[in-house]
């Protein structure tokens, strides 16, 4: 996390830290990563005795430029509309669907810590007058702006075509419209059935004002106009905006010589991608960030996007994969590597700052964090499967002590996580039935070495059971290399013994989920189950 406090030591004086979305759509989990960090910088930028406004707006004015949550009967009426004059297609109560989709990610912004000073909505915006003055800016250095355009990004528009778009009198589209002439208090626009081929304009032609509320700016002027009203100082980005002449080169042009400010400190960011494809708002594709953390609790979402550097792309597919748990496992290794413990695997660099970002409280202790009880996701996601465990007593006893009130909510936003998890993306694998009433007749196929295994692991653990799903993997390990046992062939005769199939969830958690006298029992008698075949040798290797 070097980056954040490399960025908050590089700057001086106040600064205001800004972030915005169009809400075509659902807003998939990738575009969390955004706000977190522009919640990083802004942790940092305060941490460093830097005075801090954090602002998250939403680009409402955009017209409706995608189907994908319309429904049939409203594609033709609504495209090309502003969003924030769409009707919520959900119905339950938002003022328009612009603030149905922005509200539903916006309310995942406080369970993940993320507390911008300020929101705000550019319809508002335009509507007050905000924007009237960049408006007028924009139409007398039109020429400006054109050429900006083509030396830029070789967009060459037409000497007629100014820099706003107006929202159609008749039929009340924004993305239709093109202003053709400026006489220094009216614009000239039409309203023309073919300007895009995502919406009809109805053909409607006249001189309107521009100004309260009645059109809206380009996006390019329209990001650089918020520089100047805002007073922005950083703003991050995604690197589609951040191309060799992409809308970044474009505003940052616009800023510096038609509005005249310097724009902000760029830091561009890498994208989520689910199963290696971008994810979509406009597309409707990708899991969305509202569904998102009713699975993953804040602290490991946030580490999800913290963990890489910002201009790492980020590849997770939570659908049928053990990724969920991976990202568990990370963060709780790197609690108990900034609590001082011993750990698995090579540390990231900064490990105990990234686990401090990670943390939901900016104000939190750390090290007291990091010290904390925390249950192996994996394990959890047994327990809650077998019948008659008492989940929090299991804990207890793994601690070694009672938990406190925050290792309690931690328990039980992790049970409610497993939970989640095994209904929406766990693998078959994970999903289990523990086969108590009688040994699964797979067992009887066991080899004579599988079965020497199971014997063997019984007597390893009946003079006392292994605590914990990690100190029963590592038995497991050490019983099968002890009798030359192949891993593969080890856990395959666990998984036929008690779940009767060749494959299932970690097996040290499994076994760590049962009553140890079962387990002992299980063993011995699936070691005892089926007989040499004929001609078998007793002495075959094991493996």
């Amino acid at each position: 996390m070097e980056w954040a406090d490399d960025l908050a030591a590089s700057v001086s004086g106040p600064q205001v830290v800004n972030d915005s979305k169009t809400p075509s759509g659902t807003v998939h989990v990738g575009s969390l990563r955004g706000p977190v960090i522009l919640d990083v910088i802004a942790r940092a930028l305060r941490a460093a005795g830097r005075e801090t406004m954090f602002l998250y707006g939403v680009d409402d004015l955009d017209p409706m430029d995608a189907q994908a949550l319309l429904t049939p009967d409203a594609v033709e009426r609504e495209m090309g509309r502003p969003l924030a004059h769409v009707p919520d297609q959900a119905g339950d109560g938002h003022a328009s669907y612009a603030r149905h989709h922005a509200g539903l990610f916006i309310e995942t912004f406080a369970r993940l810590g993320i507390h911008p000073d300020r929101y705000y909505w550019m319809s508002e915006h335009y509507a007050a007058g905000d924007m009237d003055p960049y408006i007028r800016v924009a139409l007398d250095r039109a020429a400006l702006v054109r050429e900006i355009y083509r030396r830029v990004a070789n967009v060459r528009h037409p000497d007629t075509w100014h820099p706003v778009s107006v929202i159609c009198e008749t039929c009340g589209r924004v993305g239709t419209t093109i202003v053709t002439n400026w006489d220094g208090e009216r614009v000239f626009y039409e309203c023309r059935p073919d300007l895009v081929e995502w919406a009809h304009g109805c053909g409607t032609s006249g001189w309107t004002s521009p100004f309260g509320g009645r059109a809206k700016l380009p996006w390019n002027l329209e990001w650089a106009a918020q520089w100047s009203l805002f007073g922005v100082t950083i703003e991050p980005n995604g690197k589609d905006l951040a191309t060799a002449g992409g809308s970044r080169d474009r505003s940052e042009a616009i800023a510096r010589e038609v509005f005249e400010r310097e724009p902000p400190l760029n830091f561009p960011y890498e994208f989520l991608n689910i199963g290696g494809r971008k994810m979509s708002t406009s597309k409707g594709r990708g899991a969305s960030a509202q569904q998102m953390v009713e699975v993953v609790p804040p602290e490991q979402l946030r580490l999800l996007f913290l963990r890489p550097k910002p201009n790492q792309a980020i590849e997770f597919d939570p659908d049928g994969t053990d990724a969920i748990p991976r990202l568990f496992d990370e963060f709780d290794r790197l609690a108990a590597a900034t609590a001082g413990k011993p750990v698995k695997g090579e540390l990231p660099p900064g490990f105990a700052a990234v686990f401090r970002y990670s943390l939901v409280d900016p104000a939190a202790d750390a090290a007291a964090e990091a010290a904390r009880f925390r249950p192996a996701f994996g394990h959890l996601a047994v327990l809650t499967q077998v019948p008659g465990v008492d989940v929090a007593a299991t804990m207890r006893a793994e601690k070694g002590s009672g938990l406190d009130t925050r290792e309690t909510e931690i328990l039980d936003e992790r049970i409610r996580s497993a939970g989640a998890w095994l209904a929406a993306y766990a693998p078959e694998s994970a999903r289990l039935v523990v086969r108590h009433d009688a040994l699964p007749d797979a067992a009887a196929d066991l080899g004579l070495p599988q079965r020497q295994f199971l014997a063997a692991l019984a007597d390893r653990i009946a003079g006392g059971a292994p605590s914990g799903g990690e100190a029963w993997q590592a038995a497991i390990f050490e019983v099968a290399g002890s009798m030359g046992t192949q891993p593969r062939g080890a856990f395959e005769a666990l998984y036929q013994a008690f779940l009767g199939r060749p494959n299932g969830p970690r097996a040290g958690w499994l076994l760590a989920s049962l009553e140890p006298a079962f387990v002992v029992g299980r063993l011995r008698e699936a070691a005892a189950s089926g007989t040499l075949a004929a001609g078998e040798d007793a002495t075959e290797e094991a493996g």
